[in-house]
Parts: structure tokens; sequence; C-alpha cells
């Protein structure tokens, strides 16, 4: 029994200097100590085998070896489980001195982009800005702008009516023309962005949901070259200073005269291209000096104040300025494309 004693210490000894866990030490506990199988407790039952004169030596023996083990396991399970708690506060430090983590913030649209710009610069230019209702009547979406009862746009075809007469879902935000000039004496200018709605066949560049920006001044000695002017810096400022502007003649219920407006190809500065058509010119918008009628409808007199109006695609814009092929991109909400703003 003496060697079996001598053996396990030497074993022990080993089999401890590679226990660096606490579950190694639990199995080495089990191996050397546990009820079924344990080596110690197997040897405290072999001792009634021991000679008499043997017995007295052996007991003193393994009595010591049951200490020593007993003792040498629960030091190094104090140490292993004091470096584990060390190495648990030291990864629940928070180190004050780091950067925070910023929160994930989302993305502004494009055509909000577009949109929030070119109030920034009307705005500079003392323009008020109005939204106006999405909802409205016949009166301030057709009539009081001058379109004939048989103009193809107050059509079932072209416009959303509602059941509800004589509502509709607005074609043009030109109605904030004319809601503003009932409520504002002159002079006035002011701007309006928003969602309009036409029967329109979902294609590249047609939806029936889009945005509009209708701008328009009142004042007296007002000319064409204000005109110009005004959306010439506008222009220089949403796509650069290097942008031309050019003026062709056309027609519009509620201007006389009235123009279409184009801009020198943002894609090939003017040399020519697919986008253009080898033109050099993109159409942005229309305009023209206020039609006469157009203010006696609004109760202001044609022969003391007169002014212009413009009206552009806010989503045409968009899709200049951010090289935006198709508008349907415009309105999928791909985060992949999304995330580039």
């Amino acid at each position: 029994m003496l060697d079996d004693i001598k053996r396990i210490n030497h074993e022990f000894d080993a089999a401890l200097a590679g226990a660096n866990t606490a579950a190694a030490l639990d199995e080495l506990r089990v191996h050397y100590f546990g009820r079924k199988g344990g080596l110690i407790p197997a040897l405290f039952a072999r001792l009634k085998e021991v000679p008499k004169e043997q017995k007295k030596d052996a007991g003193d023996a393994l009595n010591k070896l049951r200490d020593r083990l007993e003792s040498e396991l629960n030091e190094k399970h104090e140490r292993i489980a004091a470096e584990e708690s060390k190495r648990k506060e030291s990864r629940d430090i928070i180190d004050v001195t780091l950067p925070a983590r910023l929160p994930n913030l989302g993305h502004l649209h494009p055509v909000t982009i577009v949109r929030r710009e070119m109030e920034t610069i009307f705005a500079e230019m003392g323009y008020s800005l109005d939204p106006g209702p999405e909802v409205e009547t016949d009166w301030y979406n057709f009539e009081a702008l001058n379109f004939t009862p048989d103009h193809p746009a107050r059509d079932t075809q072209d416009t959303f009516f509602l059941d509800v007469e004589p509502y509709l879902l607005r074609t043009h935000t030109s109605n904030v023309q004319i809601r503003s000039m009932e409520k504002y004496k002159p002079p006035v200018k002011v701007l309006s962005c928003g969602r309009v709605y036409r029967r329109d066949e979902i294609t590249m560049r047609r939806s029936p949901m889009f945005h509009q920006a209708e701008g328009f001044l009142v004042d007296k000695g007002i000319h064409i070259g204000h005109l110009r002017a005004t959306l010439e810096h506008f222009i220089k400022r949403l796509f650069g200073a290097d942008s031309k502007m050019r003026m062709r003649p056309s027609f519009f219920p509620f201007t006389e005269p009235s123009a279409e407006v184009d801009m020198s190809c943002v894609f090939c500065k003017g040399a020519g291209c697919g986008t253009c058509s080898q033109t050099g010119w993109m159409e942005i918008l229309g305009c023209g000096m206020i039609h006469p009628q157009v203010l006696r409808n609004v109760g202001i007199d044609p022969e003391e104040w007169n002014g212009f109006a413009f009206g552009l695609g806010l989503d045409r814009c968009a899709m200049i300025k951010f090289d935006i092929p198709n508008i349907r991109t415009l309105f999928e909400n791909d985060l992949r494309v999304l995330q580039q703003f």
C-alpha cells in the first residue's frame, strides 16, 4: 500500500499541474475523491487488508496523502476562481475615454434632399414656403388657373376624382398659387413643394404619384427678365455654377407668354450624350408670366400688378442631380440605393 500511496502522490502532482480550469479541477477531485471509483476512498477501503504491524504506518501515510490532495485542490481552485473573477472585472470596465458609438441613423431620401435644397435657395430670395392641400377642388386645381372646360387634364383619364364632389387629388402644385393670391395681398412670392397625382402608368419616367414644386411672384413692374434671372440663379445653385439655361416658347393655360426651360446636360456638360439625346440640353421646367385672367380670378388688377410662375418635377431634379436613370428607383425603398445619400 505504501508503494501505491507514493505512486498516487507523483501522479497527482502531474495531474494538478495540467488542470488549469475550474472544470478540470472538478474532474480531478472526482477522480481522487469520488464516492464511486475515487482512488483515495478505495485506498481507505483496503486498509483492513494491510498486515497489523504495517497498518499504523499505512494509515498515517494515507491520511497525509488525503489532507495534502484536498489542500492543494482547494488552493488551486481558489486561485483559478480569483483569476477568472479578475478577467471578468476587466471585461466589465467601461473606458469612458473611448468615442461614443453613434446610433444607426437613417438617410434622407434623394427627393427630400432636392426639396430641402430648393426650399433653402428660394427662402434666401425671400419666398414663403407653403405645401398646400393635396385634396383640392376643381376651382383651385383647374378653373381659377384658366383651364377650359374641355381641357384634357380635366378628364377622368388624367385626374383622380373623389367620390365627394367637387374634390380631387391635385394634379400639380399650382393650386397653391391661387390659394396664396387669394389669401395675401401683393406683393407676394411663394414656393410650394409637395406630392401630386395623375392617372399615369408606372414607367421609367412616369408615376401616378410624384413630387412637384411651384413658385410664383406678383409685384409691380415684373417682366420676363426677372423670371429668367430667378431661374438661372436657382439652376446654378442646385446643379452647379457652370450650368447653362435656355428658354423655348411654349403654352400653359395659366401663363402668357409661356416657356419651357432647358439646362445644359449635367452628364456631358453640353457636348451631347445618350442621356440628352446628343443635344447637350435637358428639359427641366415650365414657366411664364401669370395670365391676366388668373389675376382677375383672384381679385388682383392685372393693370396694376403682374408676375411670373414656374413649376418643375422634384423627382426629375433628383434623377438628374444624382444620376438615377429610372424613377421607380426612387420609390422602391432599396437600402442599397438610399444608403448612398
